[in-house]
C-alpha cells in the first residue's frame, strides 16, 4: 500500500507540473482561441438564428458546443508543437509515468474550458434571462465534460506528426459529425432511429443531456447515467492515450 500510494501522488504530482506549463506557455496561442472561443459562436449563431426555441434548450446548446471544442484544442496544438522542438521527446524520456503524461495533458486542458464554460454561462445567465435548476448537476456536466473532451483531445494528439493542421483536421472530422449526432442542434426525438442508435456512442449527446436538466430540468437519460457514460469515457479515452504514448516512448 505505500509503493502505491506513492505513485499516485507522483504520478499527480507529475500530472499537474506538466498542466502548468501547457496553461502558461499555450492559452494564448492565436490557433487555440480561434479554435475554442470564435468558433464554436459562430456554429451557434448559424444554427439559433431564427429558432424559435426556449432559452432554456439554447444556453446549454452554446454551453455544449463550447466546452467541446474549448477543451479539445489545447493538447492537439501543444504536442505537435512540442514535437517539432523536441521538447516533448524529453518529456517522454523523463522519470515519470505514461499515465501521468496523459492526464497532465488532459487537466490543462479541462482546466481552460471549465473556466470558459463558467464565463460563458454567466454570459448566457444574462443575455438570455435564464435561471439554474440544478447546480450541482451543472457543476458537474462543466467538469466532467472539460475533462472528457480535454482527454479527448490528448488522444488525437497522439497520432505522431510534428504538423497542428493535421492533428487538427482529424480531430474536426470527429468533431463535427458530433455535433449533429448528439441532440444539440437537432433533438434526438427528431432523429431517425439509426441516428438515435449513433447518439448513444457519442459523449456529447450525455454532456448535452446534463447539461440540460441543469437548466431546464429535463433528462433523456437522467443525472446518473448521464455522470457514468462521461466518466466512462474519460476512463477510456486515457487508457487508450496511455497505450499509444507508451508506444511512442518505446
Amino acid at each position: 500500500m505505500p509503493g502505491w500510494f506513492e505513485q499516485i501522488s507522483c504520478d499527480l504530482g507529475a500530472a499537474w507540473a506538466i498542466a502548468r506549463k501547457d496553461m502558461k506557455i499555450y492559452y494564448i496561442k492565436p490557433s487555440i482561441l480561434v479554435s475554442s472561443l470564435l468558433f464554436p459562436f459562430v456554429m451557434f449563431l448559424a444554427f439559433a438564428i431564427g429558432r424559435n426555441a426556449p432559452a432554456g434548450t439554447l444556453l446549454p446548446g452554446l454551453l455544449a458546443i463550447t466546452l467541446l471544442f474549448s477543451a479539445s484544442s489545447i493538447e492537439p496544438v501543444s504536442i505537435p508543437i512540442e514535437r517539432r522542438t523536441k521538447t516533448f521527446d524529453r518529456l517522454l524520456a523523463a522519470p515519470v509515468s505514461v499515465r501521468a503524461i496523459v492526464l497532465g495533458a488532459s487537466l490543462s486542458g479541462a482546466v481552460f474550458a471549465s473556466a470558459i464554460g463558467i464565463a460563458t454561462t454567466a454570459i448566457g445567465l444574462v443575455a438570455f434571462r435564464t435561471g439554474i435548476i440544478h447546480i450541482v448537476a451543472l457543476l458537474a456536466g462543466l467538469a466532467l465534460t472539460s475533462l472528457c473532451f480535454s482527454t479527448m483531445g490528448t488522444l488525437f494528439a497522439a497520432y505522431r506528426t510534428e504538423n497542428v493542421g493535421e492533428v487538427m483536421s482529424l480531430l474536426n472530422l470527429v468533431r463535427l459529425p458530433l455535433l449533429f449526432i448528439s441532440g444539440v442542434f437537432i433533438p434526438l426525438a427528431s432523429m431517425p432511429a439509426w441516428g438515435q442508435t449513433i447518439a448513444l456512442l457519442s459523449p456529447l449527446t450525455y454532456a448535452h443531456d446534463l447539461i440540460l436538466f441543469a437548466f431546464d430540468g429535463t433528462t433523456l437519460f437522467g443525472p446518473v447515467a448521464d455522470t457514468a457514460v462521461l466518466v466512462l469515457a474519460t476512463v477510456l479515452f486515457q487508457a487508450v492515450g496511455a497505450l499509444l504514448y507508451r508506444r511512442s516512448r518505446e
